[in-house]
């Protein structure tokens, strides 16, 4: 019998340590990882040039994002299989990179063994998104119509830009603390702000907040 062939994998990430500690994780009789890549533009030239079956993309790097990435790779229609990994449960990272065609989109929490079911089945065509994550987000989604406020002008408008700065930042998945350090405020007026943001918005936590603003177009 035909031995079957491993499942060749670029790992893109720009922390070495993540990139060494999934390449030993990864290292298996199905998996062969066949190079590392710690920049968007480095990732591209390897994907080009190694053709992996799969590509294990974190989506925040210095230079071009992981989304930026996929982006190029349909456009150039680069066979390889995108799997975006991140450390942020953020809704817009998620609705993001599946509108680019990523085939699956994981945490970096995920265990080993999941990893590698996620590998082997995102490699034979199945498309896969943490569960979790996708549970929760379907929880927001899914609300009674009746029980909806669309955002409108009026709710817009009562949003002030400070409050939109910190929304955006929301989007993006980061903490208070996260924020404070961006916009140079202290966590505390974030808290704040987080709070005044959830009331104008009629959300009961962030990831409604961020579902609501991305849904509404008013973060893209």
């Amino acid at each position: 019998m035909d031995k079957q062939p491993k499942i060749r994998v670029l790992i893109v990430d720009d922390h070495p340590m993540v990139c060494e500690g999934l390449t030993s994780m990864l290292t298996t009789p199905e998996v062969e990882v066949v190079e590392v890549a710690h920049t968007g533009k480095s990732a591209l030239e390897k994907i080009k040039r190694l053709k992996p079956d799969v590509t294990l993309m974190d989506i925040r790097m210095p230079d071009l994002s992981g989304i930026d990435v996929l982006q190029e790779v349909r456009q150039m229609n680069l066979t390889t299989r995108v799997i975006m990994i991140t450390t942020y449960r953020n809704i817009s990272y998620l609705l993001k990179a599946l509108a680019a065609g990523a085939s699956g989109f994981i945490l970096k929490d995920i265990s080993r063994e999941e990893l590698l079911n996620t590998i082997q089945s995102v490699a034979s065509g199945a498309r896969y998104v943490d569960r979790q994550f996708l549970q929760g987000v379907l929880r927001d989604l899914d609300v009674p119509k009746n029980q909806q406020t669309e955002l409108n002008s009026e709710i817009i408008e009562t949003l002030t830009p400070r409050e939109m700065d910190v929304l955006k930042l929301i989007v993006e998945g980061l903490s208070n603390k996260a924020i404070a350090e961006v916009l140079v405020i202290s966590p505390s007026t974030v808290k704040g702000y987080v709070k005044n943001i959830l009331e104008k918005l009629y959300v009961s936590d962030r990831t409604q907040a961020a579902v609501k603003a991305v849904r509404s177009g008013l973060v893209q």
